[in-house]
């Protein structure tokens, strides 16, 4: 009976269990966003409590003592607790909400910066759990983004290279735990077999989605530590490709936002650089599938020299590829954007560059059609950097050896150039190609010229031609106007119309 009574009386619930949930509760909060609350929750974090809505620190939140302060038997179990008192992540919106203890966590971050570069015993499972739950306490968030409608950051061209990107106000503490991480993940004495557990796939994949931060410095912090634990864990390679596959896939297809593209083709830029030859299916399926549709999208200025870097990795490595990037980039060319143009015009050099004539004469057809179309633009940058391309002494000499086919195709460009562009350096490197040309051979300039203006004699004759035509409809409706008389036009005039006007009309009409 007594028993009974006692049982149905009120407990009181256990300091440690209630103390337990409410730093729980502090460090990432029970309906946080993208966090993980197995991530956190060492017996050696300090305990809180909450005052008044607002986070009260209790008075054992203090600063514990130095590693060279403590014997080397004690430094690894000191390692653990400070670990655990670094799990507390505080409200930087308020820079005098909890200044202390934010300095005291300040403190002890850098301690472990130091004791991670120095130590000289290889660090336990204990250590690396904790370590990688302390990384994960203050790194892993919701972004915050510049909003612009939709809650998203708008990008496009040059204009968002002005825009003052979004610092992260944490960024004191965020930065001494990155620089920790990555001396950690560096660290000989850390083990890869162990430490793969714990930095498994899902904390990859954390990792990536942070690349989308607005704050430069962060995203230079994450491209530099991806970069080492893909050196570092082998197991995990084929994942990190995959995922950031899966992102260009996503950015390219769907959104056309992402903030950490360029820093995310660094990686993979050195990550080429190390493929082994011959190439695999899978690294040829990723140029064709992630890579070339990388030019497609508006924003390609913040990105295009890290893509052009990975794409020439490419053709460096295996020339034969130089074809199906040349034709990749064609499809992709832009119609109005001329600043894009002059950009790809470098990249086609630098491919161009690699390749080798077999490939070369494979694509120089629609090649050269594309570049005399750039010939006669009339922005004077795209004019000027397509006929820069004959300063480079390579494709000099590529088109030199294929002039029967190339110079056909440039050379209404060319001799349109030097009649009235109205671009005097225009007019000046047109000239230099052009005697180019006409030293590598006379004979077929002067047939390309013959050509070239027989071709004018015929289209001024179907100009007159269908001059006469519009005039004689004109003439019939004006005949038949006054008795409100339908028009009818016989077949033969209307068809004879259609087969007059030239191919640039009809595109353009």
């Amino acid at each position: 009976m007594i028993k009974q009574i006692l049982g149905k009386l009120p407990r009181k619930p256990s300091s440690k269990s209630s103390s337990s949930d409410s730093l729980s509760d502090v460090v990432i909060g029970r309906s946080a966003p993208g966090r993980k609350e197995g991530f956190i929750g060492s017996s050696a974090a300090p305990s809180v409590g909450l005052v008044n809505g607002d986070v009260g620190l209790s008075a054992s939140y203090e600063s514990l003592p130095s590693f060279r302060d403590v014997p080397s038997s004690e430094k690894p179990v000191l390692f653990l607790r400070k670990l655990g008192m670094c799990c507390v992540v505080f409200d930087f919106s308020d820079p005098t909400k909890n200044a202390r203890e934010k300095e005291v966590k300040r403190q002890m971050l850098l301690e472990l910066v130091d004791y991670v570069s120095i130590v000289t015993s290889k660090f336990g499972e204990a250590a690396m759990q904790e370590a990688t739950k302390m990384v994960a306490a203050n790194i892993f968030r919701t972004l915050s983004y510049s909003t612009c409608g939709d809650g998203m950051k708008v990008v496009e061209g040059a204009e968002a290279e002005e825009e003052e990107p979004a610092m992260e106000p944490a960024w004191p503490h965020l930065q001494i735990v990155y620089e920790f991480f990555l001396r950690f993940i560096a660290s000989s004495e850390t083990d890869a077999k162990i430490a793969k557990r714990y930095v498994d796939h899902s904390f990859i994949l954390r990792l990536l989605d942070l690349c989308d931060s607005e704050d430069p410095r962060e995203r230079e912090y994450l491209k530099t530590i991806l970069h080492r634990v893909y050196g570092k864990f082998m197991v995990h390679r084929p994942f990190i490709r995959k995922a950031i596959n899966n992102i260009f896939y996503r950015f390219i297809f769907e959104t056309e936002k992402h903030n950490g593209i360029a820093e995310l083709l660094e990686i993979l830029g050195s990550i080429i650089n190390g493929f082994a030859l011959p190439l695999k299916e899978e690294h040829k399926l990723f140029l064709v599938r992630a890579l070339i549709p990388l030019h497609k999208p508006k924003c390609l200025a913040l990105y295009h020299q890290q893509l052009s870097y990975c794409i020439t990795q490419f053709v460096e490595k295996d020339n034969k590829l130089a074809d199906t990037v040349i034709r990749g980039i064609l499809k992709y060319w832009p119609l109005t954007n001329s600043s894009k143009e002059v950009m790809l015009l470098g990249e086609l050099e630098e491919v161009l560059e690699f390749t080798q004539e077999p490939e070369f004469q494979r694509c120089m057809v629609p090649l050269f059609r594309q570049i005399a179309r750039c010939l006669n633009s009339s922005h004077f940058q795209v004019a000027e950097r397509s006929l820069f391309l004959w300063n480079n002494d390579h494709l000099r000499n590529l088109t030199t050896q294929n002039r029967k086919v190339i110079l056909p195709l440039i050379f209404p460009a060319l001799e349109n150039n030097m009649r009235g562009h109205w671009n005097q350096a225009v007019q000046g490197l047109t000239l230099n190609v052009r005697k180019l040309f006409l030293d590598a051979d006379q004979e077929l300039l002067d047939n390309c010229s013959l050509q070239f203006h027989e071709n004018e004699a015929k289209e001024r004759e179907l100009q007159a031609k269908r001059e006469l035509i519009w005039k004689r409809l004109e003439n019939i409706a004006a005949s038949k106007a006054i008795s409100n008389e339908a028009v009818l036009v016989s077949r033969k005039v209307s068809s004879l119309t259609m087969t007059t006007l030239s191919p640039r009309t009809t595109v353009g009409s």
